[in-house]
C-alpha cells in the first residue's frame, strides 16, 4: 500500500541515522557495505507501508539535532518507535541516552557492522542500556530486522 494511503493515525516509527551514514555506499566499503542510506530509506519505507506502518526517515552528523529529534518523539505519542544507528555517538553521547531514557516506547538500535568486533572503543554503547532491542553485524538488512521487530512489539 503506498505511503500516502496510510491513514494518518498509522503508527509512526522515527529512524535517526548519526554522522557519517550519509556517505554509505562510498565509507569503507568493506565494513559498511555498498548500500546507500537513500536505498536504506527507501526499503525502510516499503517494508513499513508493508506492515502498516509509517517510517520518518533521519540522518544528522550534529548530535543536538538527533537530541531534538528524540525529544519531539517523546512528546509526539503518534511514533509509536525508534530505530536508532547513532553511529559514533553510540560510544560517546550522554545527550542520546538521556534523551532515548525519555522515550517510553519501544528502541531499537542497529549497527551496520558489529561494533564488539571491532576496535575497542567501539564496544560501549551508550545506547544498549535504554534500547529494548539490538541488531548489529546485518548490514542494511538490520533495518528491516528492526522494523519487523517493532511490527511484531506493537502488536
Amino acid at each position: 500500500m503506498p505511503s500516502e494511503l496510510l491513514v494518518p493515525d498509522t503508527p509512526i516509527i522515527l529512524v535517526l541515522n548519526g554522522p557519517n551514514l550519509n556517505m554509505l555506499g562510498l565509507r569503507e566499503p568493506e565494513i559498511y557495505g555498498h548500500t546507500t542510506l537513500d536505498e536504506i530509506g527507501r526499503n525502510c519505507v516499503a517494508q513499513a507501508s508493508d506492515l502498516g506502518l509509517r517510517v520518518d526517515f533521519r540522518q544528522s552528523n550534529h548530535e543536538g539535532e538527533l537530541v531534538e529529534w528524540i525529544q519531539q518523539a517523546v512528546m509526539n505519542q503518534s511514533v509509536a518507535g525508534i530505530i536508532i544507528n547513532a553511529a559514533a555517538y553510540t560510544h560517546t553521547s550522554v545527550a542520546i541516552h538521556d534523551a532515548l531514557k525519555m522515550f517510553d516506547r519501544p528502541i531499537v538500535e542497529v549497527h551496520l557492522s558489529n561494533p564488539k568486533e571491532r576496535e575497542a572503543f567501539r564496544h560501549q554503547s551508550f545506547i544498549t542500556p535504554v534500547a529494548t532491542h539490538e541488531i548489529c553485524g546485518e548490514g542494511a538488512g538490520g533495518y528491516a530486522k528492526a522494523l519487523a521487530y517493532l511490527s511484531k512489539a506493537l502488536k
